[in-house]
């Protein structure tokens, strides 16, 4: 055998440990992704949200008795000027 293929076999044994290794590294991945509940994903994404700067706003539903924003969208909409001018 040549300096040259015994250099050749040498890779390519690096490289089947190495493509060895990460197939088991990619196999304990799925493992951990098998099933991630929707709460914990949320409670990640808004950790790293906060970490990152975001203040989060707390929402509310605000329901109201008036009617006076209803006529008034509705006389918007049926105004028969261009939309472009509004």
């Amino acid at each position: 055998m040549t300096k040259q293929d015994a250099e050749l076999l040498e890779l390519v044994k690096k490289l089947t440990d190495r493509v060895d290794a990460l197939e088991v590294e990619i196999k304990e991945l799925r493992v951990l992704n098998a099933e991630v509940p929707e709460e914990t994903l949320v409670a990640i994404a808004a950790a790293v949200a906060a970490y990152l700067g975001h203040r989060a706003k707390r929402r509310q539903a605000h329901f109201t008795t008036s009617a006076i924003w209803q006529s008034g969208t509705r006389r918007r909409q049926h105004g028969h000027e261009p939309m472009h001018l509004r």
